[in-house]
């Protein structure tokens, strides 16, 4: 390796902080050598961080404002958008419960484009700076078509007898609502992973202690969610039953706005990981690599493929700050195909979409391994979307007063889990979580795995409870003509909220340590996909229900909701299928839970889970050094 000069290596002591990055010298005889190096975060004005004064709790506060007031804006405005939809736009009950969870999906599926731009081309800050401005913007033009009566239909009750003449939205006043609506999604797809991304990068993965902050940082950015999501369930929608939709919306901007002076006020203290190119590229060299290099035949030793001997040097512990480089794993061994680096005599390199390091090898291996947990989350999702649409529609049809005349907007009723959670969360981090360390060792008390599996198995109950509930509701309506308070759904929200608890945090803590540095916005954003796809299939799953019942109820023609009245319906049995789907789900979990491997690389501290996963590796080595594998 040629000699790297004294100010050379100077300056890149001083600028390590963060990032791995492998510098390439070329040597005089045309070979290359790698000088591992630690890469920069930066401030504000692309300068070295110094760690007295950049990054820290202090500055994930500042994002965690951000988090509250946009959470605050978005939930008053998708929780109790389907009473907007339906009494203001006039949409049908079904029609509009399929608006609400297509735009909070499109919300979540934004995130990946949101993931992408942040870590390929523009970084987390600038990326929440734009997006935060369009989605307030989006807010600003709801407000006003909510205050203009010529922007929407004439004013009509649609849960009067002739309901079903009331004049649906179209023309013009259709296309600003969506147009409105989707500027909203956009602005907050495109914000959530950066928020929870940028906050965790003021933290020091690699550092045992900087571990800990940073499992306490997942737990009040939750803690964050859950106080926006109070707030916009109680004073904002109250705002809204009584001071109409457009004050509502209105506030829903001021909130914007807030958060975003939260997040340009600590722009002094930010540290900024600065975007690394297309993300995919690299991915897509892997596939491209291992697909040209399908007939080769696996070396006998991993220590053989290109970039694997610098990685086992590298990492000769798991408490390496060398996080770029990742242990080479034995799952998925046709990819290690795309390492072999032919032996022909020449002393040119090959192309890198022709030779592909380890490192490049084992996240694609991660990418692969974390799909069926992803997938695992989706009916979760699809449990929530219920709670935000049919829930809402099942509260309005129950009693909603309280003494002095006082009425509860059923869409608050979804405030009662997030009051709940204000008081578990801060005890779940100060109590249980120093407990479960004590136990097993690991700084956040149990696995994210763990944590996620929890939560899919109570969210099962959740349905049980709705549909319980839903039955009595019903029955009571239609054979005693009794009318129930609407107190009787709140455990179903209880439950629920109790799930998402561990759910939620323990699948962003999961994807966020799972990832390498510049990839953390868009395996971040993996998690709100989740969302995403859940509520795309609660559409799904609404359609295909009532194409299925309608032929079984020949008497009424229509199926269990195609109805816009609850006491026509069945939205009973359509929770028994959601609460047998759930605990379908929770044991395709275990499954793929178990099967799944950390990559001992990515751990800041060698747990008794590494410890027996390094054993298991070291094992399955020996094994396979006694033979190749074609």
């Amino acid at each position: 390796m040629d000699r790297v000069d004294d100010l050379t290596e100077k300056k890149l002591m001083k600028l390590g902080e963060s990032l791995s990055l492998s510098l390439v010298v070329s040597s005089s005889n045309g070979t290359h050598a790698a000088v591992e190096v630690e890469e920069i975060s930066i401030d504000w004005r692309g300068r070295p961080c110094n760690s007295n004064n950049h990054g820290g709790m202090t500055a994930a506060a500042f994002v965690l404002g951000l988090q509250a007031f946009e959470m605050m804006a978005i939930a008053a405005v998708g929780n109790n958008l389907i009473t907007y939809v339906f009494n203001d736009m006039h949409f049908p009950l079904s029609k509009s419960a399929n608006i609400v969870t297509n735009f909070i999906g499109t919300v979540f599926l934004l995130s990946l484009l949101g993931g992408f731009l942040s870590d390929s081309y523009l970084g987390s800050f600038c990326t929440m700076l734009i997006f935060g401005f369009v989605e307030l913007t989006g807010f600003i033009l709801l407000s006003v078509q909510a205050h203009l009566p010529q922007l929407r239909p004439p004013h009509c009750n649609m849960m009067s007898v002739r309901g079903d003449l009331c004049p649906e939205a179209k023309g013009y006043k259709a296309l600003i609502f969506y147009v409105a609506l989707y500027l909203v999604a956009l602005g907050s797809g495109c914000l959530k992973p950066n928020i929870i991304s940028h906050g965790a990068d003021q933290f020091r993965k690699e550092d045992s202690n900087q571990s800990k902050k940073l499992s306490t940082y997942f737990n009040c950015a939750y803690f964050a969610f859950c106080t926006g999501e109070l707030v916009a369930l109680t004073l904002l929608v109250w705002v809204q039953t009584h001071s109409g939709m457009d004050v509502g919306f209105g506030v829903s901007a001021a909130a914007m706005a807030i958060g975003l002076i939260s997040l340009i006020s600590g722009t002094l203290v930010y540290k900024n990981k600065p975007p690394r190119g297309s993300i995919f590229t690299p991915i897509a060299q892997v596939f491209v690599a291992a697909i040209t290099k399908r007939k080769q035949i696996c070396p006998s030793s991993s220590e053989m493929l290109h970039g694997s001997q610098s990685i086992e040097s590298g990492c000769a512990s798991t408490t390496s700050s060398n996080r770029s480089n990742l242990r080479h794993t034995e799952k998925f061994r046709f990819l290690d195909k795309a390492c072999i680096k032919i032996q022909d005599g020449s002393q040119m390199s090959e192309s890198p979409w022709r030779l592909c390091t380890v490192t490049q090898v084992e996240q694609v291996k991660i990418l692969i391994s974390v799909i069926p947990i992803f997938a695992c989350t989706i009916i979760f999702n699809t449990i929530l979307a219920q709670l935000q649409t049919f829930s809402v529609q099942q509260g309005s049809a129950m009693n909603t007063s309280l003494p002095n005349n006082f009425q509860i907007p059923p869409a608050s009723l979804q405030s009662i889990p997030y009051l709940m959670l204000i008081f578990v969360v801060p005890l779940y981090e100060t109590v249980f979580v120093p407990i479960a360390r004590k136990i097993t060792g690991r700084d956040s008390g149990i696995s994210p795995l763990q944590r996620v599996g929890i939560g899919l198995f109570i969210a099962t109950f959740s349905m049980v409870s709705a549909a319980v509930i839903e039955n009595k509701r019903r029955n009571s309506s239609l054979n005693l003509n009794k009318t129930l308070s609407i107190f009787w759904i709140a455990p179903q929200f209880l439950i629920f909220g109790l799930s998402e608890m561990f759910t939620a945090v323990g699948l962003i803590e999961f994807f966020y340590k799972q990832s390498l540095e510049g990839m953390q916005s868009f395996l971040t954003a993996m998690t709100y996909c989740s969302y995403s796809f859940g509520f795309y299939l609660s559409s799904v799953l609404v359609s295909l229900v009532n194409k299925i019942t309608s032929s079984s109820r020949s008497s009424s023609g229509g199926g269990w909701l195609s109805d816009n009245d609850l006491n026509k319906d069945r939205l009973d049995l359509f929770y028994w299928l959601l609460a047998a789907l759930s605990l379908i789900n929770f044991f395709n979990y275990l499954f793929w839970s178990r099967w799944y491997s950390y990559n001992p690389s990515l751990s800041p501290s060698p747990t008794h889970e590494q410890r027996d996963l390094e054993n298991h590796m070291s094992f399955n080595s020996s094994k396979h050094n006694k033979n190749a594998v074609p």
